[in-house]
């Protein structure tokens, strides 16, 4: 019998050593995945584990969840809070940045944990309302007529029970102005068995509007067990689009970004956002500079299609919306 998808989250908890031995990776990488697991502790799915080449320390998917001891230096501009989130955080649970939508973190738990996740130091434990903090939030959608998209992101919001997410699902359909609902979500890519008939259930029926966005990084994470659940997803009526990080030495070339979106597509996905990293502490080593990222995408465009082709595009604190990139710097 396969194995729940809340048993397989309860198997992500691995221990630096358990993760060398698993993919026969040098011992004398110990020390320095101790330091960094203490900034931010390893996590990672069976099924994304799977997927990583046994003996290869550059594999692009290890990297992502690798704790190196490039963690602990961290150049001026680096900081905790780079999206500067606490000021935009006005109720526990809510984040209120751009105007006709809210993020509520549902959260705090991930399947897996990413190195350069720009929220690896948020305050989960303060943003965690309980029943009557939800009941807040609801009436401050249910007071602001200009909401009419909500987003549901964490953490990771399918990390919550499917009767969590019915009842958070149904209070937001009881608000008229509320048209759609946005999840941003890594699940569908690393635990994929989450997407199973009891998750149907809890969407099926919904008047909203349904949008997953859906988090990959580089080809290799994309295999059968994905695509069943994101087939799985689009049968629920979803609009699947995905977003990515550029990250140095994991999906900073033409060809790995070319890859991604051409097998996306097959998987009946379409690109969403291509994010500059964002300065969070800890993940410096994973920078591609803007210059860089205009080269890629200046040659992405020549070979792409334009519905495959990403906005290349950053996050301002206290701006009204993303920054997107332009390709080419003397357009700036």
């Amino acid at each position: 019998m396969q194995p729940s998808w809340k048993m397989l989250l309860k198997q992500s908890q691995l221990t630096p050593l358990q993760l060398l031995q698993n993919l026969n990776l040098p011992l004398t990488l110990l020390d320095e995945l101790k330091i960094a697991n203490r900034l931010f502790p390893l996590r990672i799915t069976p099924g994304f584990l799977s997927r990583i080449e046994k003996g290869n320390p550059k594999d692009p998917l290890l990297l992502q969840v690798l704790p190196l001891g490039a963690e602990k230096f961290n150049p001026p501009g680096f900081v905790e809070d780079p999206l500067d989130e606490q000021s935009q955080n006005p109720l526990p649970g809510l984040l209120h940045k751009y105007h006709g939508r809210v993020l509520l973190i549902t959260s705090g738990a991930c399947a897996i944990n990413c190195r350069y996740c720009f929220r690896r130091s948020f305050a989960y434990a303060e943003n965690n309302p309980g029943q009557q903090g939800w009941d807040l939030v609801l009436a401050y959608i249910e007071n602001d007529p200009s909401i009419c998209e909500v987003i549901l992101s964490g953490g990771d919001p399918l990390t919550l029970t499917d009767s969590s997410l019915k009842k958070l699902l149904t209070g937001l359909e009881k608000i008229t102005h509320v048209q759609t609902l946005r999840i941003h979500s890594r699940i569908p890519v690393v635990l994929p068995e989450r997407i199973d008939g009891h998750f149907g259930q809890v969407f099926q029926n919904t008047r909203l509007s349904k949008v997953m966005v859906i988090h990959t990084n580089h080809a290799n994470e994309l295999d059968e067990t994905v695509f069943s659940a994101l087939d799985a997803l689009k049968n629920l009526g979803f609009q699947l689009l995905n977003q990515s990080v550029l990250l140095k030495g994991i999906n900073d070339s033409t060809e790995t970004q070319v890859a991604l979106q051409r097998k996306l597509f097959a998987f009946g996905v379409l690109p969403y956002y291509l994010h500059l990293l964002d300065p969070v502490k800890g993940a410096a080593h994973f920078e591609v500079s803007k210059a860089e990222a205009q080269t890629i995408m200046s040659e992405i465009v020549k070979i792409l299609p334009g519905y495959l082709v990403p906005k290349l595009a950053r996050e301002i604190p206290g701006e009204s919306s993303k920054r997107i990139i332009p390709l080419q710097t003397e357009l700036q």
